[in-house]
């Protein structure tokens, strides 16, 4: 008997949308791992870049933890914990990030009026928010910088494809991270904490679940890197470090000519629309830490 691989709920998904198309795993046999040239060597995570970034974690993943994020809030989760509603607790995060990284008090940071920047404006929502907008925008770069950082995944786009990191498409990102990033207020700590409460809200909403069925539309498929092909329908991809995923079929079309449906790791959901409120304006969006997938892929 072929061992399940896969879990296909989505409680937190429409269920009008989450109709799971018919996936053919991959053989067990083949084994599809992280290139070198996608990954550091270390990162800031309980997994190596090279095991969180392999098909075998999408087979079957575990729990990521980045180094001493919840030690160093374990009150602040402690108290989530005694929170019975998804809207205390979202309340509680927002008041929580506010008294951590003092977005509310700029002058607690440091900041002055005589300052011409205004970069303690640019926290973690706006960052979200100029993802969402446009994954190559400065923002989109502090994010994958963040992913890079703290997952050890090299980023194969941004603006253009990225494979020669002494080019210019690397040096134009790395330009832009660090202007993304320069004179805030701890902002990669700040989607540390963002992340570690995802994944708190995930596994309290889905405790028996493993995977999310989520959907991509792209607008040439060969755009995204083919590792092997199983057959008409079925691939196994090395996606961006960082990809925008929707949990709602219909509205994936709305992106491109080619549907790429695939199995996501509830650990590699970075954050997602219903995750705070107003956060993102987007239903059913996902922003998903990427590496080797399956996916299957449809034409409209």
């Amino acid at each position: 008997m072929q061992e399940k691989i896969y879990s296909t709920q989505n409680v937190l998904a429409d269920d009008e949308h989450n109709k799971a198309p018919a996936f053919v795993a991959v053989p067990t046999s083949l084994s599809v791992g992280l290139p070198r040239s996608a990954r550091l060597p270390i990162n800031r995570c309980n997994l190596p870049p090279d095991i969180l970034g392999g098909l075998t974690f999408q087979r079957a993943p575990v729990a990521l933890q980045l180094d001493g994020v919840r030690e160093l809030h374990r009150g602040f989760f402690s108290l989530l914990d005694k929170l019975q509603t998804a809207d205390e607790r979202a309340e509680a995060f927002t008041l929580h990030m506010n008294a951590c990284f003092y977005l509310d008090q700029p002058e607690q940071a440091g900041y002055t009026d005589k300052q011409g920047s205004k970069r303690h404006k640019a926290d973690y929502l706006r960052m979200v928010r100029g993802w969402s907008f446009d994954s190559d925008s400065r923002e989109g770069a502090a994010l994958k910088g963040w992913v890079e950082s703290r997952f050890g995944l090299l980023p194969r786009h941004h603006g253009g494809p990225i494979r020669d990191f002494s080019g210019v498409a690397y040096r134009r990102y790395l330009e832009m991270r660090a202007k993304a990033v320069y004179g805030t207020n701890a902002l990669e700590a700040q989607f540390d904490l963002l992340y570690t409460y995802c994944q708190y809200e995930l596994a309290r909403h889905l405790p028996d679940t493993t995977h999310l069925t989520l959907y991509r539309g792209v607008n040439r498929v060969d755009e995204h890197e083919t590792l092997a092909t199983l057959n008409k329908q079925q691939r196994v991809v090395l996606l961006n470090n960082l990809n925008s995923f929707t949990a709602n079929r219909e509205r994936a079309d709305e992106f491109g000519d080619y549907l790429l449906a695939a199995q996501v790791p509830l650990s590699k959901i970075a954050f997602y629309s219903k995750l705070l409120p107003g956060m993102l304006k987007g239903e059913d969006e996902y922003t998903v830490v990427g590496g080797v997938y399956e996916v299957s892929v449809a034409a409209y």
